[in-house]
């Protein structure tokens, strides 16, 4: 930005410069674009931002995002309340649902085990889970997370939190690629591998 430049302009292009992949070429783009719409576009995505933030939730059981205190996957009695399909973040969620080839419920955990970045057990959702598996209900376990350092130090650590319990651990298959983010697979590729999930420890 140029000395002569506008100061609305400045602070909209450093906001949507704070969001993650976007750099400041791509936020003055997107600042110019708003400028150049209608004062009713521009409220309409000011609305949609402002009622997002207030009305979305994160479901109770899952943590998964929602409109209301328990999910749409979580209140269908149609979905398989035995297996569990434990996922790092909500992405992962979207992602799998878009397979169509799990029928079962989903646990996010709000990231992964990484001491590199100071994110530890108790960040993360993981006596909430175990909570869940105390209940007896649950019979399998889906680790879903990906393949990565991270992801494999949080299926180990979950892995011995849940022995108590004496439930079937699987993870999905590699037909993910090592180093590959699950929001990023291809869709047939995410399923197949969900589909031939293996036990936990196997691939």
């Amino acid at each position: 930005m140029t000395n002569g430049s506008s100061k609305w302009i400045e602070a909209a292009v450093d906001q949507i410069a704070s969001l993650p992949g976007i750099g400041r070429k791509t936020a003055l783009r997107l600042a110019l674009d708003l400028l150049r719409r209608s004062n009713d576009d521009v409220d309409r995505f000011s609305q949609a931002i402002s009622g997002m933030k207030a009305h979305v939730k994160f479901c109770k059981q899952c943590h998964n995002i929602s409109d209301n205190e328990v999910c749409g996957i979580c209140a269908n009695p149609a979905r398989d309340a035995s297996t569990l399909c434990i996922v790092a973040d909500i992405r992962d969620v979207l992602a799998l649902e878009g397979t169509s080839q799990f029928s079962g419920k989903y646990h996010v955990l709000g990231g992964l085990i990484s001491p590199m970045d100071g994110i530890g057990p108790s960040d993360l959702t993981v006596d909430a889970l175990v909570e869940r598996c105390s209940a007896g209900e649950i019979q399998e376990i889906i680790f879903a997370f990906n393949a990565t350092l991270e992801g494999e130090t949080t299926a180990f650590f979950i892995s011995k939190k849940l022995q108590p319990f004496n439930m079937k651990l699987t993870s999905i298959a590699r037909g993910v690629a090592v180093g590959a983010e699950l929001e990023y697979t291809d869709e047939i590729t995410l399923g197949r591998s969900l589909v031939q999930r293996v036990p936990y420890g196997k691939n």
